[in-house]
This record gives structure tokens, sequence and C-alpha cells, in this order.
């Protein structure tokens, strides 16, 4: 490992508390064992979970990382995010007291303590990531970066480590649209908009996906004036009316929202950075202090030596993996973002979990046999489980309750969103659903159990919901779908059965 001083900006105690945790400066790498039963490569959180998975299981196991530990979810991503989305929303809940009979004076926003409280919040998470942490669970951490040097043997900071198995799991990063004069000027990505102090004025936002689309609400709600360039519609992966209702939060946010919107160019400006946008073919110009770049990701394969480990990959789609995550390399595996078409945090986690029984243990789980819920934390949450391409709607009964048709919504004043659950034709087989509420990221494991536990919604019904809950909405779709049992036909049965029962 190097000895030059690794820090992250800004450099105060929160983020030395960090560094220390997951990249700390006086670390001494092990010495190699003779052989391995898995050598990962990525400690995010796929490669931590197969790394403390498997050396729970008794494996000798080398985790070896060349930046953060933590991997994004951590340092750039899930962490930090959702504690500035967490100030946002108390910024915009303070805004918006006056409509629940509640003064609340003048609202003050703190930037930079929002910031700091951030970086304290992750530093303290972050002594789950520990590297200490894991050379107490038994794994050999090495903090270096690592390059295959043949089928079963990789090198990491001079030593090489031979091993029976081995897992990618280096993730993924940025993916940079390219944009006349965009290097120039300068750009955020989540990588780099954690470090931010000082709050944008004005902020363009490259990008409506979920990243995109958090983070533009969040900036807004926290005083920056944030104008959004999406290339189609918001949220293009998931359900047109739900991204129709994040749409129209955003706006009433105050942000300028503009859909079907390349951005053509960047130029430097002398109070900032002036932006060219075409919208339907017609341009129009604005002017900003900061581009945050949210634009989709691209798997992190290069410079890891993978054609000499006889690994096929894609510098696009990432490494190639058959059904069971195995490489075209029987020995070596992938798990998360580098590899996934899934790229979440607890897709990976998943997935980690069925690389350790693959690969130390014969199996041969499929990916495809998992059920991963997806959220989009904005404000509602869009929340969906089941497949990105479901069957036809032809196939489908879909049974929907709109939030404001819910009690505890309206007593909460959040009214905007619905429950959709899809089943199959004539059936309560549960095939997905979409969820777009306050708490919709909560509420979805219920589905989620349903589907993986082959629960039909008929048996929802039969679960007894607190009352007032916004929960009560899944409830309600099943109970629409016990009234379809009730046909004309078992309706007219009754009614005899009640009438002879009144003689």
């Amino acid at each position: 490992m190097s000895n030059k001083p690794f820090t992250v900006e800004p450099w105060d105690e929160y983020n030395k508390e960090l560094v220390d945790n997951v990249r700390p400066p006086e670390w001494n790498d092990p010495q190699p064992a003779d052989i391995y039963n898995m050598v990962v490569i990525g400690a995010g959180p796929a490669g931590l979970v197969a790394a403390a998975g498997a050396a729970g299981l008794g494996a000798k196991v080398a985790l070896v990382e060349r930046h953060l530990i933590g991997g994004d979810c951590l340092n750039v991503g899930c962490v930090p995010s959702k504690c500035v989305i967490s100030s946002s929303r108390a910024a915009s809940a303070l805004a918006g007291a006056a409509a629940t009979g509640i003064s609340a004076g003048k609202l003050e926003v703190d930037f930079a303590a929002v910031m700091k409280r951030m970086r304290r919040v992750r530093a303290g998470i972050s002594e789950n990531d520990a590297a200490d942490r894991f050379r107490k669970l038994g794994v050999d951490v090495f903090i270096g970066a690592g390059k295959f040097t043949g089928r079963d043997t990789v090198e990491v900071n001079g030593k090489t480590l031979k091993f029976k198995k081995a897992v990618i799991a280096t993730g993924a990063r940025p993916a940079i649209i390219p944009v006349e004069g965009l290097e120039e000027a300068g750009y955020l990505t989540n990588e780099t908009v954690f470090s931010l102090t000082e709050l944008p004025p004005r902020l363009l936002v490259m990008g409506a996906g979920p990243i995109g689309c958090e983070l533009a609400q969040a900036f807004q709600r926290l005083g920056s004036k944030v104008t959004v360039a999406a290339r189609s519609r918001l949220l293009s992966k998931d359900d047109p009316e739900a991204s129709g209702i994040v749409f129209e939060q955003l706006k009433k946010d105050g942000a300028d929202v503009r859909l079907n919107t390349k951005v053509i160019r960047v130029t430097a400006a002398p109070s900032g950075k002036e932006i060219t946008l075409s919208t339907d073919g017609s341009e129009s110009r604005i002017e900003v202090d900061e581009i945050l770049v949210a634009a989709g990701r691209a798997p992190n394969v290069e410079g890891m030596g993978l054609e000499a480990a006889g690994v096929a990959y894609d510098t696009k789609r990432g490494v190639k993996v058959d059904a069971t995550l195995r490489t075209d390399n029987r020995r070596i595996f992938a798990a998360g973002d580098v590899c996934l078409k899934y790229q979440f945090t607890h897709s990976a986690d998943a997935a980690a979990r069925i690389v350790i029984q693959n690969a130390l243990f014969a199996g041969s789980k499929k990916v495809s046999s998992l059920t991963i819920p997806r959220c989009t934390y904005t404000h509602p949450e869009v929340a969906h489980v089941g497949p990105y391409d479901p069957p036809a709607e032809s196939e489908l009964d879909v049974y929907k309750v709109e939030m404001r048709d819910v009690d505890r919504a309206l007593a909460d004043g959040e009214p905007d969103g619905f429950v959709k659950i899809f089943t199959r034709k004539g059936k309560d087989e549960i095939v997905a659903a979409t969820i777009v509420a306050a708490h919709a990221g909560e509420m979805i494991s219920e589905v989620s159990l349903a589907i993986s536990g082959r629960i039909g919604l008929g048996k929802l019904a039969g679960v007894i919901h607190p009352y007032p809950t916004q929960a009560e909405a899944i409830k309600r779709c099943a109970d629409a779908y016990s009234r379809t049992r009730l046909t004309p036909t078992v309706a007219k049965l009754m009614k005899k059965w009640m009438a002879w029962q009144r003689k």
C-alpha cells in the first residue's frame, strides 16, 4: 500500500474518522496465504458480503480494495444521499407547516451544517465496513489495486494471491455523456457532490433516473434553483403514472423540469456556466453555477487483467456471467453492479450470497430466482417489485387504490400516489406491484414477501393491518381481488341461501 496520505474533502474530523476506518493510513497488508478459498476484488456491498460470509463458513478469504472500503453505498451513494434527502424533507415539512396549522416562521437552511451532519452520520456507519473489523472476522484485507495475472492468481501491491475461487465485485462509476465544453467547464457526479460545503445557487441536473430525481428534489428543497434536463421522461424505467406524479411534485417544489431535453453544449460565462439545451428540437439557454451529471452508470472492468484471467466483459454491460453468476473462467464469479442489471445495494448483497453457495459448495442457484424490489427516494417515493418487462396487460389483472382514498394518507397530508398490484389473469398470483407513497420503500416489502413466498393476493386480504396506516392500501387492493370472487352466479346462490335462512 502507498504511504501517500489519502483524504476525502473536506478534511474534517468526520472524514478523517471515515478514512481511518475504510482506508487506514497506517494499514499493512498481511502476508498472503499459500492459497485462498476465495479472493474478492472490490469491497463494496457485494464484496463485503461475499468476504464476510465465506470467512464465517471457515473459508480462507482475501479482500482487495483499491479505494475506500464500503464502496459507493457508504461513501458516495446510499448513505450520504439519504442523509441529505432527510434534511431536505425536514426543510420541506417546515416550509409547508402552515397547512397543518403550525407556524414555523422563516425557513433558514444552513447547507454547511446539513453536509456536516451527513459526514458525521456516514463516519459513524463506516465502523460496520472498517478494515479492522473484517480483519477480526478472519479476512486478509489488502488495500491496493488488484489485477489478475493468470486464471487463478491476483497481484496486489507486488504480492501474489493464489485462489481456488475468485469474485469480481468492483462495482460501477458515473457514466459521462459526451457534451461539448462539459469537461472544460467542470461538473459534479455522485462521487463529488457530497464534498460540497456551499449550496450552488443554480444547479443543472443532467439525467432523470433515480439519482438525478432524488438529488434534484433535495437540492431544490435546500434552496438551489434546480433545472432538470431529462432526455425523455422522469424515471423512464418506472410506471408512467408514477413518473407523472414525481414530475408534478418537482414542479410544485419549484424545480424547472424539462422533458425530452438534451444538453447541447456548455460554455464558460462571466457569472457561471452557460448551458445550451435542445427541447424537442427547440434550443434555449440557461446559466447555472454547477452541473450535476446523473446519466447512468458504467461498470468498473478496466485495468484488472480480465484478459489474463480469461474473463469476458463488455465496457457497457460489465463482466459477462451466466445465470449462476459464473464467468467464462469457471473459477471466477462476479456480483454487484459490475455485472447485474439491477444496480442496488440489496441486489448486490443477495447476489453475493448466491456466489458463496455456488462458488464454495458447487451450488447452482440462479440470480433469476431472486425477487428484487427497488425504490427511488423522492417524495413521494416510488417503489416497485417484479420484472422490468412484465407480461402484457392483457395477461394481467390490475388492482389499484389511490392514496387520496386512504385515511392515514389524508391525515398525514400525503394524498399523492397509489398502490397498484398486478396478478395473472383470473388468478391471485402476484406478478408485480408499484407503490407511489410517502413511505413506499417500507410498504413494498409486504408485496415482495408475498411474491417470494408465493402468497396470493387473496391471502393478503386476510392480513390484519393496523388502522390507520398507509399500508392499508395494500389490503384494500387485496379486498378488491376478493370481491371479484363474488361472481353473479355466486351472488345469486348466496341470496337464495340467505332467503332460506330467514324461513
